[in-house]
């Protein structure tokens, strides 16, 4: 029976810190990010940080590279989900202007997001095994 109570432990333990860290980047580190990002959008951090509004009207801080009319980003949590389908409308806030757009994700490209990545995250550690890497969101600004 001490195994189990362990491996209770465990798993609560766990759980508990996946919620500390959902509730403190939701209350502390993104809000933070959003008042840097609104008060100097010329800044270092505006230059790789930009605001998503996805089309629930959810707007969060993402990690971003632009291409053109083309905006890259890497979606670490949950929140690609409300794009998946394709052709999905959004806003993008970048360096203090809004752009209109419409975001996809690239779910069976590879290849495609492999060498994105190598420029919008060319940091990422080659050892990250794969079902942990981010999902590529790519969004095409209305002219």
């Amino acid at each position: 029976m001490g195994i189990w109570k362990w491996l209770l432990i465990a798993v609560a333990a766990v759980v508990l810190l996946f919620l500390a860290m959902r509730i403190y980047y939701g209350l502390v580190a993104n809000p933070a990010v959003v008042q840097e990002l609104k008060r100097d959008p010329q800044g270092e951090r505006a230059g790789i940080v930009m605001l998503l509004t996805l089309p629930n009207g959810r707007t969060l801080p993402v990690n971003y590279r632009r291409e053109g009319n083309q905006v890259f980003a890497g979606a670490d949590g949950r929140w690609w989900r409300a794009l998946r389908e394709g052709d999905a409308p959004v806003s993008v806030w970048i360096r203090g202007e809004t752009f209109e757009g419409r975001a996809r994700v690239a779910l069976d490209e590879e290849e495609y997001k492999r060498e994105v990545f190598s420029r919008l995250r060319p940091d990422v550690p080659k050892w990250l095994p794969e079902w942990l890497d981010a999902h590529l969101v790519v969004i095409d600004l209305d002219e």
